[in-house]
């Protein structure tokens, strides 16, 4: 074991790849060193999503798995949502964690191993730094995520994001713009904004669509980076004054990430979502029309309590009529805590499973037609490495990072370049192949 000396383990989204770097970087400023062998760190981070189930078992799994071989001297933190919210789960199957860190103490990090080490009370630990004054982005390659909210008011009926998060906090606007400029300097190609819901931005503060005005201003404090892009955005809350910033400004990607949930007015009702499909209809037939390049993906629950076959019929076909470049389904998984959780669970498993499947065949289809359509078209693509046969691997706008496609290039060309690729086949369903020109 090498003295001050910290693994951490990101799992979840992207907000948590963010929570983690600052962690990291606080550790850092404090003396603390990098240990990429966990056998080998004295202090032991696993930064845990707690959003599902099959979030929280993976979680569990990763602890228990670092846990078999900890020492002694080792420390062993659970850090992030799980241990915010579901800390007493964690300390039933996972019995050699020292610590917990909820999501909304991270900054406390340094704290707590110090009270660790000295083997003072916990409850101790006081004051954290205010979070606003830190930066607050990862760096992923010449990717970087910068967060720019916290937090969610919202109060759909299935998720536990609020009772975990807590109520939506916007970070104050020169401090995104500092972080922006920062990235900037640091040669980032790619700079994608993330929070619960990126459009309610500044809501908080009593500002209206205020997502448009700090776009200005992160474009502005950052004019080399020729990629920005838009994640998790809320239906009914993406303004005609949004798209058409999208439309009018080259280096907005027209991509966005519009989690729907479902498409039945009854079954929205029943999560307390937005319901109204025509006017669903009518922002997405919009933002073709103002960027018919646009690329859009989306996020559908299956097997929601009361979900009947009508229901399900009408997800199917609004889908296939839609057609969306990338598509996420879940089963619904009943939350602790949630409105829905007090619903019956009414829908079996296997049927839960099966509408998910029928879904993931349904945008199989649609996403390989989509990606035909591209074949002979040369089109702009930021090279992320190489295989070791030598092929380079990158993605378009219409892929982000983890969760997207991939484009596989024939040629040569500099990690972290943008270069124009002739697409000349597409792989699968999901990625493409293509030529350097």
């Amino acid at each position: 074991m090498k003295p001050n000396t910290f693994h951490l383990v990101s799992l979840g989204c992207a907000k948590n790849t963010v929570d983690s770097t600052t962690m990291g970087n606080l550790l850092s400023k404090r003396g603390y060193t990098f240990e990429g062998d966990p056998g080998k760190a004295e202090i032991i981070i696993v930064n845990t999503c707690g959003f599902i189930r099959p979030a929280r078992e993976e979680a569990i799994e990763t602890i228990n798995d670092l846990s078999r071989h900890k020492t002694r001297k080792q420390y062993l933190i659970a850090a992030g949502c799980m241990a915010e919210k579901y800390a007493d789960e964690l300390r039933t199957h996972c019995r050699k964690i020292d610590a917990f860190l909820g999501t909304r103490r991270i900054s406390q990090i340094t704290q707590v191993i110090d009270a660790l080490r000295s083997k003072t009370s916990l409850q101790s630990v006081s004051s954290q730094l205010d979070m606003d004054r830190l930066s607050q982005y990862a760096m992923q390659g010449s990717s970087a995520y910068l967060k720019i909210a916290d937090g969610c008011s919202r109060r759909c009926a299935f998720c536990a994001i609020p009772n975990i998060k807590g109520e939506w906090h916007s970070r104050p606007a020169d401090e995104i713009i500092r972080d922006a400029a920062i990235l900037n300097d640091e040669g980032v190609r790619e700079l994608i904004l993330i929070a619960q819901d990126t459009t309610a931005y500044g809501i908080d503060r009593g500002e209206k669509d205020a997502l448009p005005g700090l776009l200005e201003k992160i474009e502005a404090a950052a004019p080399d980076i020729p990629w920005i892009r838009i994640l998790y955005a809320f239906p009914g809350f993406v303004s005609d004054r949004l798209i058409d910033l999208m439309a009018s400004e080259s280096r907005l990607l027209p991509y966005l990430d519009i989690p729907l949930q479902h498409a039945s007015p009854a079954v929205l009702k029943r999560m307390l979502r937005p319901s109204d499909m025509d006017s669903t209809r009518r922002t997405l037939e919009y933002m073709r029309k103002r960027m018919p390049e646009m690329a859009i993906r989306s996020t559908f629950i299956t097997g929601f309590p009361g979900e009947t076959e009508a229901d399900f019929r009408t997800l199917y076909q609004f889908i296939e009529s839609m057609e969306f470049d990338r598509v996420g389904v879940f089963p619904y998984y009943a939350e602790q805590g949630t409105p829905s959780a007090a619903y019956p669970d009414d829908i079996p498993e296997e049927v839960k499973h099966e509408r998910q499947e029928a879904l993931y065949m349904l945008q199989q289809d649609i996403s390989h037609r989509i990606n035909l359509r591209f074949v002979g078209k040369t089109m702009d693509v930021l090279i992320e490495g190489m295989q070791e046969d030598g092929m380079l691997i990158g993605r378009t706008y219409r892929d982000a990072p983890e969760i997207d496609g991939l484009v596989f290039v024939s040629g040569d060309a500099e990690e972290g370049s943008i270069v124009p690729v002739r697409i000349t086949g597409a792989i699968g369903d999901y990625d493409l192949a293509g030529t350097v020109i």
